[in-house]
C-alpha cells in the first residue's frame, strides 16, 4: 500500500478526468447554503492564523463531527475544515474558502455520503472527485490527496451498493494517478453479515460516536504511514 507523509514523490502528469459519466438527472444542490459555515472558518482563520504545513481535513459532517482530530493525530498539524451536509459540489465550489488559502502538506477528503443519500450516481460522484482532485493539482502538481471512502451506516443501508460502487469507481482512479490515496473503512465497518456496525454509530444511525473514530483513527493513520 501506498504510504505518505514520509513521501511527497515529485512527479508531473496530465491529469484525465476519466470516464463520463452515465446519462442521469442532475440532483442540484445550492452551494450558497453554507456561505454561514464559510463565514465563520474565515473569522477563526482570521483570530488565529492556520499553522502551515497541515494535514487539512475536508469534507462533510464525519469530518466536521471529528472533535478529537487533534488529539488523534498528534504527530501532525491537522486542521479541520468540514461542513456538515455537504457534498463534493460544494466542497469544489468553496475551495478558494478552505482548500487554497492554506499550504497543506496533505488533503483529507471526505464526501460522497450526501451525494448518495441525495440521488447522486456513482458516476457523478466520480466525476466531482475527479474536478476536485484535478483543481487541486492544478495549482499543487504533487500535494497528496486522500480519499476516505464513503462509509455504510445503519441510516443509509438502502444505499449500500451505490456507495460500494463509488467507492470502487474513486479507488480505481487513484490507482492510476500517483498522490492520489484511497483509505477504506467500507470494509471495516461492516459486520460479518455485512451490513453496517451498530456499535460504531450515534443513536441516529448515521453519525459516528467514539468507538467509531477511533476506527477510522487506526485506519487513516495505516495509510499516512503514521
Amino acid at each position: 500500500m501506498k504510504k505518505v507523509l514520509s513521501l511527497i514523490v515529485i512527479t508531473s502528469f496530465i491529469f484525465n478526468c476519466g470516464p463520463t459519466p452515465t446519462a442521469a438527472p442532475e440532483v442540484m444542490v445550492d452551494p450558497l447554503r453554507f456561505s454561514e459555515a464559510m463565514a465563520e472558518f474565515k473569522s477563526a482563520d482570521s483570530l488565529k492564523k492556520p499553522h502551515p504545513n497541515s494535514v487539512l481535513f475536508v469534507g462533510s459532517s464525519s469530518i466536521r463531527g471529528w472533535k478529537t482530530l487533534s488529539a488523534d493525530f498528534p504527530e501532525l498539524n491537522v486542521l479541520n475544515r468540514g461542513f456538515g451536509g455537504s457534498h463534493m459540489s460544494d466542497l469544489i465550489y468553496f475551495m478558494d474558502d478552505i482548500v487554497f488559502p492554506y499550504q497543506p502538506n496533505a488533503i483529507v477528503v471526505y464526501e460522497g455520503d450526501n451525494d448518495i443519500a441525495a440521488g447522486k450516481t456513482p458516476e457523478i460522484i466520480l466525476r466531482d472527485y475527479n474536478t476536485f482532485v484535478s483543481n487541486v493539482l492544478e495549482k499543487w502538481p504533487n500535494k497528496p490527496i486522500f480519499f476516505i471512502s464513503i462509509k455504510p451506516s445503519l441510516a443509509r443501508i438502502d444505499h449500500l451498493e451505490n456507495m460500494a460502487t463509488a467507492n470502487a469507481l474513486i479507488k480505481a482512479r487513484t490507482e492510476e494517478v500517483e498522490n492520489l490515496y484511497y483509505i477504506d473503512v467500507f470494509t471495516p465497518m461492516l459486520g460479518e453479515d455485512g451490513t453496517p456496525r451498530p456499535d460504531i454509530f450515534g443513536h441516529d444511525g448515521l453519525h459516528m460516536n467514539e468507538v467509531g473514530y477511533a476506527l477510522w483513527t487506526k485506519v487513516v493513520k495505516e495509510e499516512l504511514g503514521l
